[in-house]
């Protein structure tokens, strides 16, 4: 985690200043400016992982109450700040948006309620929670934000998966979605947009995924040379949304390759972990915030590569922007306290009987 967001601050110095310049800041005005969200995120991560399990959920909970509720006001009091999506609250000085901590608030609060419906006598957890997902999706969706609802979607399903979903309920969610996309391309012009200019054979140079393509390819194995790239004069998010297409061109292949497998490493050494818990809501929410950590960033990658339709989403303590980085730390710091290692019976002893 730290290497990720050491190579975050590298990319900023080769990035930023060009917007720096623009908006009339010195050079490296927005690298301090993640500095200082990147220390936040890091304090912030130490000191939630060193938090018990059920103190975890009970803040978890609390957040996610008033993420939900700050993202629902966003029509009302927040700014597109010219993007075309109302996602922040512009406070002066620094603008946040609720959606980032709305993430990890969620797969706590969907972990809670999963693993009470397990017990018995309690909640129907499972269909709640999808009831939560989906208002969730809703407000999202008005932003209009497809990338996060998306994602919040997703990490739901992989925690229903985890819990025991049915195949059958697994596959009538995944034709809804499809439909419910199908809607949306025929009802929302931006929806549309980003799915047409992805479908489209020609990539238009002009375009952001275009310059993020050309910089990928000009990069190749070794990269143009620090300070030699081109792409960060043209891309309006080079140092949030497209900072691997930076990287890709001023450091290539091997610097991608390296940050692709650091987001392996936690994802998959986070989820070896899980399957060894006995613990149900710390099995579920694990898995949740693992999942989300992994697939924003496979989402991040795979915009910038063309594999996926353009989103406006953050590379996880790489990418500039206070709310992902202090969100991310806030979400690493519940999976590092759920993860960390606890006297029980090994999950094997259930599944032998040794326990009984």
């Amino acid at each position: 985690m730290i290497v990720l967001f050491a190579i975050g601050i590298l990319l900023g110095f080769a990035a930023s200043p060009p917007l720096a310049a623009k908006t009339g800041y010195p050079p490296f005005y927005f690298v301090t400016r993640q500095g200082v969200f990147g220390a936040m995120a890091l304090i912030a991560m130490v000191v939630t992982s060193m938090m018990s399990p059920r103190l975890v959920r009970r803040l978890g909970v609390l957040g996610f109450i008033l993420a939900f509720a700050a993202v629902a006001l966003l029509p009302v009091f927040g700014t597109d700040f010219g993007k075309g999506a109302t996602r922040w609250y512009s406070l002066g000085f620094v603008s946040v948006q609720p959606s980032e901590f709305l993430k990890p608030g969620f797969v706590i609060f969907a972990g809670w309620l999963m693993a009470a419906g397990s017990e018995i006598f309690g909640p129907p957890g499972k269909r709640l929670s999808f009831l939560a997902a989906i208002i969730i999706v809703g407000f999202l969706v008005i932003q209009p934000d497809f990338g996060q609802a998306s994602l919040i979607l997703a990490a739901w399903a992989i925690m229903y998966f985890v819990a025991g979903a049915p195949m059958i309920v697994l596959g009538g969610i995944a034709g809804a979605t499809a439909l419910a996309g199908t809607f949306a391309y025929h009802s929302s012009e931006h929806f549309a947009r980003r799915i047409d200019g992805f479908l489209n054979q020609d990539i238009d140079p002009t375009t952001q995924i275009g310059y993020a393509a050309n910089a990928i390819q000009e990069g190749g194995f070794f990269g143009v040379g620090v300070g030699g790239g081109t792409v960060k004069w043209s891309l309006p998010d080079a140092h949030t949304d497209f900072i691997i297409a930076v990287a890709a061109e001023e450091y290539g292949l091997l610097l991608v390759l390296a940050v692709i497998l650091l987001f392996l490493l936690i994802t998959v050494r986070s989820l070896l972990r899980l399957i060894r818990e006995r613990d149900m809501f710390i099995r579920l929410a694990g898995t949740g915030l693992a999942a989300l950590f992994g697939m924003q960033a496979l989402i991040n990658l795979g915009v910038a590569a063309r594999l996926m339709p353009a989103k406006g989403m953050t590379l996880p303590f790489v990418s500039y922007g206070g709310s992902s980085l202090i969100a991310a730390g806030i979400a690493l710091g519940m999976l590092l306290s759920f993860t960390r290692t606890r006297p029980q019976g090994g999950i094997r002893d259930i599944v032998r009987g040794k326990v009984f």
